[in-house]
Parts: structure tokens; sequence; C-alpha cells
């Protein structure tokens, strides 16, 4: 065996906490998006959810959720409900992983700004969820164990 080998070997056993990461992220999104893309009554749910926040969410996101997502209940329903299966799905197979962990980094600093909650809230698991997704994000997690490592030679966007 090269020091070559010996020295990736090492590195592909110092990723796999990194790929566990990944998945076991995208099994929780996966996992909640397909509980919302099931439940027909998610879109009301969605709207009583954010109305009941309306108060607390923050300033600036406030008539963006009054003017737009209230109106297009349905619309965001089945964007929020796809967009975590999508995500989930991503995540566990390591496809698009730097997309999937940005769009999830997207969609948790909204859901986080819909419930007004403070950054150091107890409750507050969407900062750590943020956390989490611009590390998959930035450390390029897709590049150990993944679809994304075997395709990033023939598609740069995914490497």
């Amino acid at each position: 065996m090269s020091n070559l080998d010996e020295f990736r070997r090492k590195k592909k056993i110092q990723l796999w906490p990194i790929s566990m990461l990944r998945v076991y992220t995208g099994v929780f999104f996966l996992y909640y998006g397909f509980g919302k893309v099931r439940n027909p009554d998610f879109a009301d749910g969605l709207a009583g959810f954010v109305t009941s926040k309306l108060e607390s969410s923050v300033g600036m996101i406030r008539p963006f959720l009054e003017s737009v997502v209230l109106p297009n209940k349905g619309l965001f329903a089945f964007l929020v409900s796809w967009g975590e299966l999508a995500i989930g799905i991503g995540l566990i197979l390591g496809l698009a992983t730097r997309w999937a962990s940005i769009a999830g980094a997207i969609m948790v600093a909204t859901f986080w700004a819909t419930k007004g909650q403070g950054f150091l809230d107890a409750q507050n698991h969407d900062v750590i969820w943020f956390v989490i997704f611009v590390v998959l994000a930035t450390i390029h997690a897709g590049r150990a164990h993944s679809v994304d490592e075997r395709l990033a030679d023939r598609f740069r966007f995914l490497a």
C-alpha cells in the first residue's frame, strides 16, 4: 500500500462522522417531510401556525407572512413539505449535498424568523439545525461516502 493510499484510507475514516451527521439530518428531514406530504390538512395547520406566530415573528418577515404566505398557504405547504422531503433525500444519498444544505439552512432560518425565538432560547432547535446545515455546506459533506463523490469529476457543481 502506497503512502497516498494510506492517507486516503485515513481521510475516509475521519469523514465518517460527517457522513453520519449528514445522513442523520437527512433521515430527520425525510421523516418530517414525508409526514407533511401525507397530511391533507397540512396547509391549514401551516396557516394556523403562522397566524399564531405573527406577533412574535421577526419584524422583517411579518409583512411577507401576512401578504404572501397566508394568502398562498397551499403553495407554501407544498414548498415546505416537499422541500423537507427533497432535502432529506439529498442528504441521505449525498446527492447535491451542498445545495440541499443551503436550502435547509434557508428553510430553518425562515422557521426561526417566523417563530421569533431568541438565538439562545433553549426551545430554539432551528438555530441548531441552521448551524448543522451551514457546517454540512461549507465542509463539502458530499465528498465522502456519497453520490456527489462519485459524480464530482463529471459534474463540477457537485464538488
